[in-house]
């Protein structure tokens, strides 16, 4: 362990020069700039919709969610109730007793097959608290305040419709995760989109297709857990801690940065035990404190809820920000956001799934579904409640405290002084809540940090999957992850999330291609599972 940890530090001593010799957080920004704006414009390629030009991932996105939803005849309401109670333990039994043979994959008995509930290494709730720790973070805090402050109150509305539909993608790419999993002789599972989209695509005849999709979503996976996963949470965990230490310095991003690598650095070396028994006690914690507060600020203004759930829907059709361009302009602005948010399309989630102890494909992909809901549909939803009632400045006559579009990109004034990101829910919440600052400073580490090491394990089995599961190829992608922690400390906000947005959604490409050749499984793993619970509720 003290060789690891050794050769972890090791990668801050080239750092720790650099920064000496140039001194200032701007020099690690301009060298980062170029990078975060070639890979932006490579990915968000646009084609013209109503007059605007349109990222075509977006409308993959959003298209396919809709489609899975149609298909399987709204999975996000009809099986909703079922996901709690799979979550809850419910149907556990089911991974350890015998049911009807027909129910068998591939028609073997069930009795003569190896138990499949014996493989995996964590339970339903350990692996939805690891994927929501991937996918609540500041995406919900940060990208929340950052979509409002470009689109108005409107992108609300577009993120929950957003994260209602990536309900269904989610658990399409879930279920196939477990489904298509490889285990190890020691018993380590390794799952995810490489995994599915390589084995599921030679199945039906087209290996050299799915060989190549997979790693080309595998090298993507690796940019995202560097970008999104990564940089953009260190990102905004720096810029309340520097707000709320008053800390002016231009090099003082990179010294939090080092700090905080350290520490993330420290933990990641478990491997996805420890991360799962970290997050299962940490995830529902901050949650909930969030949560409270939220609910907190909103009972204090209760008077004010409909009139800000009335702006939401009517600057959703109607948005009046500066430069959002429409209907169409704030559309974006939210569907962007959510999909950052909750990551359903991208595939990353299904790899921490794939480590769930199940017999049962399908029922981690019920389990899944509810991921969107919580990550977008009720925490996103809050805080832009909470941002959004800010606004109004006591009342919603019509006077506002800060104005939206801002100075597009990202950023508002605020009593003089411009803030973006979290900082602007930090405001938000400081008005209503004495020594909020501490508080959501707390918070919005614990989120960085819970979604970095959450990532790590992401892009690590991706990582695997290019180069072998030897220890030297593990140790040199945790440096390398543990230097973008670094990068995102330093760097700006526009520099990092451009590229974190650019590697997040460049994942959605090559996992389509695996969605959309296996839908036709899950279908069957789905009515497998809801089969058993109806024989053994018999």
């Amino acid at each position: 362990m003290k060789k690891k940890l050794l050769s972890l530090l090791l990668i801050f001593i080239p750092l720790v020069t650099f920064a000496q010799e140039k001194g200032l957080d701007q020099q690690i920004d301009e060298a980062f700039k170029p990078i975060s704006d070639f890979f932006s414009q490579v990915i968000f390629f646009t084609i013209p919709v109503a007059g605007m030009d349109v990222p075509f991932v977006l409308l993959l996105l959003v298209g396919s969610a809709l489609f899975f939803t149609i298909y399987f005849k709204f999975p996000n309401i009809l099986h909703f109730k079922t996901a709690i109670n799979v979550v809850r333990g419910k149907y556990d039994e089911l991974d350890h007793t015998s049911v009807n043979p027909e129910l068998a994959i591939d028609g073997d008995i069930t009795d003569t097959i190896k138990d499949e509930s014996e493989e995996g290494e964590v339970t339903h709730f350990q692996a939805l608290a690891t994927a929501v720790s991937g996918t609540v973070g500041n995406g919900n805090i940060a990208g929340v305040a950052l979509a409002i402050a470009l689109g108005g109150p409107g992108a609300t509305f577009w993120m929950i419709v957003c994260g209602f539909l990536g309900m269904s993608t989610k658990f399409v790419e879930c279920t196939l995760g477990v489904q298509y999993r490889d285990v190890g002789d020691d018993g380590t599972v390794y799952g995810g989109p490489m995994y599915y989209i390589s084995k599921g695509l030679k199945e039906r005849g087209f290996g050299l297709l799915g060989k190549i999709a997979a790693i080309i979503f595998a090298i993507f996976c690796i940019g995202g857990s560097f970008g999104g996963g990564n940089a953009a949470q260190s990102n905004q965990a720096t810029v309340v801690l520097k707000e709320l230490m008053g800390l002016e310095s231009t090099g003082a991003g990179f010294w939090i940065g080092v700090i905080m690598a350290i520490i993330v650095g420290i933990i990641i070396i478990g491997g996805i035990k420890r991360i799962a028994q970290v997050t299962e006690k940490v995830v529902p914690f901050m949650a909930v404190l969030y949560l409270l507060a939220c609910l907190y600020i909103l009972g204090a203004n209760f008077s004010l809820i409909d009139d800000a759930v009335s702006l939401i829907l009517k600057e959703a059709f109607n948005p009046t920000a500066i430069g959002v361009g429409g209907v169409i302009g704030v559309l974006l602005v939210g569907f962007k956001r959510a999909a950052f948010s909750n990551e359903a399309g991208a595939g990353s989630a299904s790899i921490a799934h794939s480590a769930v102890k199940t017999k049962y494909s399908a029922s981690e992909g019920l389990v899944a579904l509810l991921e969107p809901f919580i990550d977008t549909v009720v925490i996103c939803s809050m805080t832009a409640l909470v941002i959004i009632i800010f606004n109004f400045g006591g009342d919603a006559s019509g006077a506002t405290v800060f104005q939206y579009g801002g100075d597009g990109a990202g950023a508002v004034m605020i009593d003089g002084v411009a803030y973006e990101g979290a900082g602007i829910t930090s405001k938000a919440f400081a008005q209503y809540i004495p020594y909020s600052n501490i508080f959501l400073t707390v918070a919005v580490v614990l989120f960085a940090v819970s979604t970095m090491i959450s990532w790590s394990y992401y892009g690590l089995q991706s990582w695997k999957f290019l180069f072998g599961r030897g220890k030297a190829a593990d140790m040199a992608y945790k440096l390398l992850f543990l230097l973008f922690v670094i990068i995102g400390a330093s760097a700006s906000m526009n520099s990092i999330w451009a590229f974190s947005d650019a590697m997040i959604f460049a994942m959605v490409f090559p996992n389509m291609v695996g969605l959309y050749f296996l839908f036709p499984v899950v279908k069957k793993q789905l009515k497998r599972y809801t089969d058993a619970i109806k024989e053994s509720n018999a």
